[in-house]
């Protein structure tokens, strides 16, 4: 008698602990670069492609720009380097003329 009246509570306390469970959600593997967002439709692909290539154009006019001021540069560091050799000519032919 003790075992039937046994049973029916652990019964009612295994279905008490089931139901107090907190739920666990295990979080989905993903692969390099993933970033779970909605998959790219071709609206989204044709816009992306559209700012990847106007990126693309930005950097190039950003390089160039670059590129024009440090050729600049050298031109200037250049004419600069002329005028060091040309009054390096002049002392050296001073320095002759003396001797």
């Amino acid at each position: 008698m003790l075992r039937q009246v046994s049973r029916p509570l652990s019964t009612a306390s295994r279905s008490l602990r089931l139901s107090s469970r907190s739920f666990s959600a295990v979080a989905p593997k993903m692969a390099a670069g993933d970033t779970s967002g909605p998959a790219p439709t071709a609206n989204r692909d044709s816009f992306g492609r559209r700012e990847a290539a106007e990126e693309a154009v930005y950097i190039r006019q950003h390089e160039l720009e670059k590129l024009r001021k440090l050729k600049e540069s050298v031109s200037e560091q250049r004419k600069h380097l002329d005028k060091l050799d040309e009054h390096i000519d002049t002392m050296t032919k001073e320095q002759n003329e003396k001797k």
